[in-house]
């Protein structure tokens, strides 16, 4: 069962990397899991499937691994 509210993760730029984020939202363990995890298919930005590792995220974002879901949220 999915959280209702997103938990916010506070970044200092104005983007940030999805393996970064994943990282620093504590999802993933190190760079290569991360890169495992979307190479997958087993993360969502903004509800849809994203395999790119490098994908650009900003503040408002949406991504969900499994069952938690983050937001991009201004530092």
């Amino acid at each position: 069962m999915t959280s209702d509210q997103p938990q916010p993760i506070s970044i200092r730029d104005d983007s940030i990397r999805l393996g970064q984020l994943l990282k620093l939202a504590g999802l993933a363990e190190d760079g290569f899991h991360a890169k495992e995890l979307v190479e997958n298919g087993m993360v969502k930005v903004n509800g849809d499937i994203e395999t790119r590792r490098g994908k650009q995220l900003h503040v408002g974002d949406v991504v969900t691994l499994g069952d938690e879901s983050v937001v991009v949220a201004a530092g």
